[in-house]
């Protein structure tokens, strides 16, 4: 075999390694996306269709045999319930608002913090970065729980006002909106700062310099360069916090009070105390539905603004 002969084979192997390589990179996400969200989708799309039962599954079969035919139930009713029902427009609205301004209030506090991490030396960054990951070190609960001793009537902050004179009677901070707030801006802050800094970071200080050299003042560089150009990050971070905000369950239960209404919260009782399968799937894939929305509109945009800063 000449040596031509042998360099030719050898490429035809390395680029079959090479297809072979990209498919398996390529498909173990794809895979994982099919199992752990397409698969679980249809059976909960399916379940919304069919009728609650006292049974073992608790709902109907969608497909039955009736006189030598096969019949398909669909009980579109589970929908219509959810319109006619008002508690469940008021737990979706709900949802929105809360996970709206959560959404603004953790974007207001993690930029100039993601800001300031990016300008700041890389020695500094890095020490800065780990604060900010190491909550994600300890537990979901355990950290909600905390929350729970900061602001109870009795906790740290009521004890420290009313040592300092601040205040003569524990405020209620417990079981409000307030409180909602505070655990998913704490919780979910991390998800807004690290898209900010992975973008600020990379941003190209030659772009800083010109706008002084032309005279800009730093108030001007920052809303005619700087937040322009981090407008992808925000969007993704936006995102990170937004999407699962809406669904959030946990935090509303154990800082919120009885009238804190979100979907979660719904879909929860809906499940496991009314035993209403159905109607719960329908609530899962309303909500699903009404999550693609704003997914769309900020992919979009990021895309616009990508576009427009390449």
């Amino acid at each position: 075999m000449s040596k031509t002969n042998g360099i030719s084979i050898g490429r035809r192997i390395f680029n079959r390694i090479g297809t072979y390589g990209r498919s398996l990179v390529i498909g173990v996400p794809l895979w994982w996306l099919i199992i752990f969200f397409l698969i679980p989708f249809a059976v909960v799309f399916k379940i919304s269709f069919a009728e609650s039962l006292i049974a073992r599954p608790p709902y109907s079969k969608l497909l039955e045999w009736k006189d030598g035919l096969m019949v398909l139930k669909l009980h579109l009713s589970n929908y219509g319930y959810l319109i006619d029902d008002d508690l469940y427009i008021l737990a979706y609205w709900s949802s929105i608002k809360v996970a709206f301004f959560s959404t603004l209030i953790a974007l207001l506090i993690a930029y100039p913090m993601a800001y300031y991490i990016a300008r700041t030396t890389e020695r500094r960054r890095g020490v800065l970065l780990m604060l900010i990951i190491l909550p994600f070190w300890t537990s979901f609960l355990l950290r909600v729980y905390a929350w729970i001793g900061i602001l109870k009537t009795n906790g740290i902050i009521n004890n420290v006002l009313m040592s300092l004179g601040i205040t003569s009677e524990p405020i209620v901070m417990m079981q409000t909106n307030f409180a909602v707030y505070v655990g998913i801006v704490y919780t979910y802050l991390p998800f807004m700062i690290l898209p900010l800094f992975t973008n600020l970071v990379k941003l190209d200080n030659s772009l800083l310099e010109a706008s002084a050299d032309l005279g800009a003042s730093p108030i001007t560089t920052f809303f005619k360069v700087t937040l322009p150009l981090s407008m992808p990050g925000m969007i993704a971070g936006s995102m990170l916090v937004f999407i699962p905000v809406v669904g959030e369950f946990v935090i509303p239960a154990l800082l919120g009070g009885p009238d804190t209404l979100m979907i979660g919260k719904v879909l929860w009782n809906e499940f496991f105390s009314n035993r209403d399968w159905p109607v719960a799937s329908a609530v899962a894939i309303v909500m699903l539905v009404l999550l693609i929305v704003p997914i769309v509109l900020m992919r979009n945009a990021q895309q616009a603004s990508a576009g427009a800063s390449s």
